[in-house]
């Protein structure tokens, strides 16, 4: 059983337009230096990226997010950062910007297996939860219990 490690990790966002400051989180980066990994995740949602804007240029947005993984994997295909040592190209990565793909600021986490950690993040902050909605009554805006309270959960 491996030892338990810390590790930073940042959340990938694209935003359509920086002055609204409104995003979709498209993946994650973990970086663990102890154990020489650094890896990231992306998962692009098309749909839910249109309803913030629907004359984004989705190809050029995927081939963007792509060099993300390859900067992580390192080596002469991901040009000149990729070149870099380990930790410095995480710092590349997650260094703040104003352009489309962004990033949060970095968090750090403990665990002992980080492929896990980072699907963990994906599952928990960039694919999209399935909840129903609980409508509320115009006039006293009380709370109304959605349908599926003591039946079946609808499914996603």
């Amino acid at each position: 059983m491996l030892d338990p490690v810390t590790y930073d990790y940042a959340i990938i966002r694209v935003v359509p337009k920086v002055e609204r400051e409104e995003f979709i989180n498209v993946g994650a980066i973990v970086s663990c230096p102890t154990r020489q990994f650094l890896k990231a995740q992306i998962e692009l949602n098309q749909a839910r990226l249109i309803t913030l804007d629907a004359t984004l240029d989705i190809a050029v947005i995927r081939d963007y997010l792509a060099t993300i993984p390859l900067i992580c994997r390192g080596g002469e295909d991901a040009g000149p950062i990729g070149q870099l040592p380990q930790r410095e190209r995480f710092h590349w990565l997650v260094a703040p910007r104003s352009t489309i793909i962004q990033t949060s600021r970095v968090h750090t986490g403990i665990c002992q297996q980080l492929d896990r950690a980072l699907e963990r993040l994906v599952e928990t902050m960039v694919r999209p939860t399935c909840a129903t909605p609980y409508p509320v009554e115009p006039r006293t805006k009380r709370i109304v219990e959605p349908p599926h309270i003591g039946g079946e959960e609808p499914e996603c």
